[in-house]
């Protein structure tokens, strides 16, 4: 049937206009949608816009009123670069401004006098400005800003007498202010970790569920899949240790958020062993796989203790958020491990073994994100032994690891 035989048949069941107001609700609801996420990303990103633009317009202020320069052009740039996006590391990013500034105008200023403005002298001077800069550190910070600085001395603001001199004060002057204004109108830091923590805590409890539903219905291609995505999970990872370094940076020069360093310090407890768990949890997806495709038999009950490990972890991200003792976790980890005793403890094959070995771990993992150490994790579990002496699989207080799975690591598995 053509598709003009199909629009008239529709509109003659729909009486003409009906079809047409479903499309158009259709089309505000989708505008609806994409107005709010837009707001939503917008409000996360407004404390950030609005210090940006206010050191930019203050930096600015300083350097033309205070320090007399008629066109301090870097001392706004440097203000919004000294905070940047994504926070962190501000005190490095405003040293690493004024040395970028230095060498780019340096640079810029002792060339460009010699060999003239044009097509192949700025691609000179910005080469030998990044080189130089490059050589001096390696922040990318100092080498982006040497070559901007060195295009701006060839093409805007040609040498002059001071001229450097005066465009290192505005660097400063620009950096300086970035730092007054986060110190004045900081981010929440335990918010910025929060946020980040929740994200990776998710990832882990899913990935759980996720396992657990795979073994159940042996489904070799699920657990597939949920190697796949814990492969990715390093990003998770590393966003939260930035956020936790971005949180103590606030904490350490707004006096108004001197207090939020306990609140951190729990964060803090949590980075390493989560790190840990989702390792162990990325080795527990692929033997799950392996063992699945060998058709090993897994023991009763450990689909029922990942699920909940799961909701122990949603447990620990519940009591993070309210800034309570993760007590309730540690329990439910204790009670989901010693559904798993010595006589549940068995397999066909190597990799149903690895499997009853990496849930141990992910156990010890997670009671030490609850603030044990690890001997105190390791007590708090059930033996491992054997009637008679004989270890069970998983009795090794370490956890089974291949090199790709040390922390700091960020190969695949």
């Amino acid at each position: 049937m053509s598709p003009q035989v199909v629009r008239g048949s529709r509109w003659a069941k729909t009486g003409g206009g009906e079809a047409d107001d479903e499309d158009g609700v259709a089309v505000v609801g989708a505008v609806k949608d994409a107005v709010g996420r837009g707001l939503t990303r917008w409000r996360g990103a407004a404390l950030p816009i609005v210090q940006s633009a206010l050191s930019a317009g203050l930096a600015w202020l300083v350097a033309t009123l205070v320090i007399g320069h008629e066109h301090p052009f870097f001392a706004p740039i440097a203000a919004v670069v000294s905070l940047g996006v994504s926070l962190g590391q501000r005190l490095r990013r405003v040293g690493e401004l004024v040395v970028g500034v230095s060498v780019g105008v340096g640079v810029g200023d002792a060339l460009i006098s010699f060999i003239g403005s044009g097509p192949w002298q700025i691609a000179m001077v910005v080469a030998l400005a990044m080189s130089a800069a490059v050589l001096l550190d390696g922040g990318s910070v100092i080498a982006l800003q040497a070559g901007s600085s060195a295009v701006l001395v060839a093409t805007l603001l040609p040498p002059s007498a001071g001229g450097g001199f005066d465009r290192m004060i505005d660097a400063l002057t620009g950096g300086l202010v970035g730092l007054a204004v986060a110190a004045l109108i900081p981010a929440n830091p335990v918010m910025v970790a929060q946020r980040q923590a929740k994200a990776l805590t998710n990832t882990l409890s899913q990935a759980l569920r996720n396992i657990a539903e795979a073994l159940t219905q042996q489904d070799a291609v699920k657990a597939a899949g949920v190697l796949a995505e814990l492969r990715k999970s390093q990003t998770a990872v590393d966003d939260y240790k930035a956020a936790l370094q971005t949180g103590r940076e606030i904490a350490k020069i707004a006096p108004i958020r001197w207090r939020a360093k306990d609140e951190l310090s729990r964060y803090q407890t949590v980075a390493g062993p989560v790190d840990y768990a989702i390792r162990n949890t990325r080795v527990l997806a692929r033997r799950a796989m392996a063992a699945l495709k060998a058709e090993e038999r897994i023991p009763d009950g450990v689909p029922e203790v990942l699920k909940e490990y799961a909701d122990a972890v949603d447990c620990l991200k519940s009591e993070l958020e309210k800034g309570e003792t993760p007590e309730k976790t540690r329990q439910a980890v204790r009670d989901a491990a010693r559904q798993l005793t010595a006589r549940r403890l068995g397999g066909d094959g190597f990799s149903s073994k690895v499997v009853l070995a990496q849930i141990r771990s992910i156990a010890v993992d997670l009671l030490q994100a609850t603030g044990l150490s690890r001997a105190e994790a390791m007590e708090a579990l059930p033996p491992l032994s054997r009637p008679g002496g004989s270890a069970g699989p998983g009795a090794g207080s370490g956890p089974a690891r291949g090199r790709e799975d040390r922390p700091g690591s960020t190969q695949r598995p």
